[in-house]
């Protein structure tokens, strides 16, 4: 059955609205109309078995059928702050994130970030789309919301999770594994610097926040590895991948 994703303020009582994105794919791309059977995932964790009734130019309709609570979402809400990376790397890093379970990407601005970082409404809606696609591919019920870019002082000063702060930086004395806490947390972030690195006042500004700072092994990885790399290691531990949470 086709899947498409739609916005939690789309669902009002047993009707879906889809928007002109997803009803041109539905109706050009797949030729699917009134009648046909969809699922939509509401963005809030649900599948939602939808029979379309109406087809606009802009938007469609649909009737919902069945509602079934998602499993395809981690027990672990899990962030990654990622130093922004230029060309493309950063799409690559925010799908491979959204495969890997994270419910929000933060780019920042770190001292050797070396693109411009000013907001860009194009560039966020870019990355917004891309972590739509991969949330859509990899059967994910919820998208990732991508934080416009910030410094990395700025995200630090408001920041409000008390949940595990994890920093990968490749000149630290330890490895990772060894510093993390045995108890799983309901929450964690995962700092990773752009392709520069972290400068060690910053990995100081990270530890006095309270973060478990340590590295990855003997090689050093580009920041488009390290990151994911570090997702799959939170996940295995505290999450879901490998087949189930702990």
């Amino acid at each position: 059955m086709r899947r498409f994703h739609v916005r939690p303020e789309d669902v009002a009582g047993d009707r879906v609205t889809f928007g002109a994105e997803e009803t041109r794919h539905l109706t050009r791309v797949l030729r699917l109309g009134v009648g046909d059977v969809v699922e939509a995932l509401d963005g809030a964790g649900t599948m939602l078995t939808v029979r379309i009734e109406t087809v606009g130019r802009r938007a469609a309709e649909g009737l919902v059928l069945a509602r079934t609570v998602s499993r395809t979402e981690s027990p672990l809400r899990l962030t990654l702050v990622q130093g922004i990376a230029k060309s493309d790397k950063m799409e690559g890093i925010i799908r491979m994130a959204t495969e890997l379970g994270v419910t929000a990407v933060v780019p920042i601005a770190t001292a050797r970030t070396v693109v411009k970082v000013e907001e860009n409404a194009w560039r966020i809606a870019r990355w917004q789309k891309v972590a739509q696609e991969a949330a859509k591919q990899s059967g994910r019920a919820v998208v990732p919301r991508v934080a416009p870019p910030q410094r990395l002082g700025e995200w630090l000063a408001g920041r409000e999770s008390p949940g595990l702060l994890v920093c990968l930086w490749e000149a630290a004395m330890t490895p990772l594994i060894p510093r993390l806490p045995a108890l799983p947390p309901a929450h964690a972030e995962l700092v990773v610097g752009p392709e520069g690195g972290l400068e060690e006042a910053e990995v100081e500004a990270l530890e006095r926040a309270g973060a478990a700072v340590g590295h990855l092994g003997s090689r050093i990885l580009r920041t488009e590895t390290a990151g994911p790399v570090g997702l799959a290691l939170l996940q295995a531990r505290y999450g879901d991948l490998g087949g189930g949470a702990p």
